[in-house]
């Protein structure tokens, strides 16, 4: 069924350069999870991952265990790590799906035993990764609780840990002292882990920033001195965007530069104008009258609104791309519909393609543009693009 103007293009080809290229970053040091959580962060998530496979991916992080079961589906072979953690009642799913849980609460481990019990599972045949808390205090095992987890791991017990993950929160600040700090604390809690008899394979640690930075060798080196292998996340990059390091950064290293010449935006989010119309000085457009034309004024109605995830704030204080040229977004955006002052742009008509997202021409609007636009970060914007809004691969 043919569906409503209003689509998002998805460049495979750019996502899989894209990994191979953050893979020579962590080459020969560290292997790559490529996070598809959030719908690969508004991309789609089967078209993504199955891209990321493509490029050489082994390995990949959803939210949860209901996208864990996607991304299984798209890719029978790979590895998904399921980084939100398990809720009642889905044990039964991660082993049916054959999906790794990230691990911190004991609920979340007897939700595992309980099933894998049920199951028959054979002791240390389920994997599972145990999440350490080294000062984001979001999700993992604080120092408090290290020893009790570590002794739900005891001989006869279907879990297994394979590997140890943390998040490091500041791996975009300029000093690199927080980082530092969440390494020493993770470097500490491998000891006690090896001291416990407990030998996991893989170290799971670092997001796109971290490796974008250079991070790779000095995980690895952690790793490698309690005998484990390391990994590391990528997935602000894996879409295209070089992380936002922290203006002060000094001595910018060549990775960066690198990451900001050969990373390349994925998506492209498109609509068409579908009715023209000419209004008097004085008109009002829009609910509650916010934009009064002060001439005679040509717009253009177009077929995207908030419900479809274009912000709201963006009314009166945005332009959107028309026949190459930036047009203002006039009056306030309604749930389905939006409209262009296209006055000043010759020739605009019914039918015409209209960038929300991505390039025309020579111009182009990035993430980062509606992010300050709107007062939020990227993430946010790709993540709120309605699930009604098409995903096709190009």
């Amino acid at each position: 069924m043919k569906t409503r103007p209003c689509w998002v293009e998805i460049d495979t080809k750019r996502l899989e350069a894209n990994f191979q290229f953050l893979n020579t970053l962590a080459a020969p040091h560290a292997e790559l999870l490529a996070i598809v959580k959030a719908n690969a962060y508004g991309h789609g998530l089967s078209l993504c991952a199955t891209a990321a496979v493509r490029a050489g991916a082994r390995w990949l992080g959803v939210t949860s265990v209901e996208e864990g079961v996607v991304a299984r589906a798209a890719c029978p072979e790979a590895h998904v790590l399921v980084i939100g953690g398990v809720f009642p009642g889905q044990g039964v799913d991660v082993l049916q799906h054959r999906l790794t849980a990230v691990v911190w609460e004991p609920g979340q481990l007897d939700e595992l035993e309980t099933a894998s019990q049920a199951a028959g599972a054979k002791p240390n045949s389920i994997p599972v990764h145990l999440e350490i808390d080294t000062g984001m205090s979001r999700q993992g095992v604080d120092a408090g609780g290290l020893e009790l987890a570590l002794a739900r791991f005891r001989p006869g017990s279907p879990l297994k840990l394979e590997g140890v993950m943390t998040h490091l929160f500041a791996a975009d600040e300029a000093d690199g002292r927080v980082t530092e700090t969440q390494l020493a604390r993770l470097d500490k809690v491998l000891g006690e882990i090896g001291t416990a008899g407990l030998l996991p394979e893989w170290l799971n640690v670092g997001n796109s920033a971290a490796l974008v930075a250079g991070q790779a060798e000095t995980i690895a080196d952690l790793a490698s001195r309690h005998g484990l292998r390391a990994m590391l996340r990528p997935g602000f990059a894996l879409y295209g965007l070089t992380p936002d390091f922290d203006p002060d950064f000094q001595n910018v290293p060549p990775s960066v530069t690198a990451a900001r010449t050969k990373l390349q935006p994925v998506l492209s989010w498109k609509t068409r104008v579908v009715s023209m119309r000419t209004v008097p000085a004085g008109a009002v457009v829009g609910y509650n009258g916010t934009f009064v034309a002060t001439e005679s004024m040509r717009l253009a109605l177009i077929a995207v609104g908030y419900a479809d995830g274009l912000d709201r704030h963006l009314g009166n204080r945005f332009r959107l791309l028309v026949r190459g040229q930036r047009a203002p977004l006039a009056g306030r955006i309604s749930m389905d519909q939006a409209v262009l002052d296209v006055t000043e742009i010759p020739g605009v008509n019914v039918g015409d393609e209209v960038v929300v997202l991505g390039s025309q021409g020579d111009q182009t609007i990035t993430a980062f543009d509606h992010a300050t636009a709107t007062d939020t970060i990227p993430w946010e914007v790709f993540t709120r693009i309605g699930q009604r809004v098409q995903r096709v691969e190009v």
